[in-house]
């Protein structure tokens, strides 16, 4: 996970700006592994 500029939100006194980017290829496989692992450990 990668995390931009984080910065203080000119529209809230309270609040931050910033972005973030995800591999979701690898949160998607590792996920995909989880669930078949509890479907056989039910059969």
């Amino acid at each position: 996970v990668y995390v931009g500029r984080i910065r203080k939100d000119l529209t809230n006194p309270n609040g931050l700006t910033f972005w973030t980017a995800a591999d979701q290829i690898c949160k998607g496989a590792a996920l995909n592994a989880v669930q078949i692992a509890e479907y056989l450990m039910k059969q």
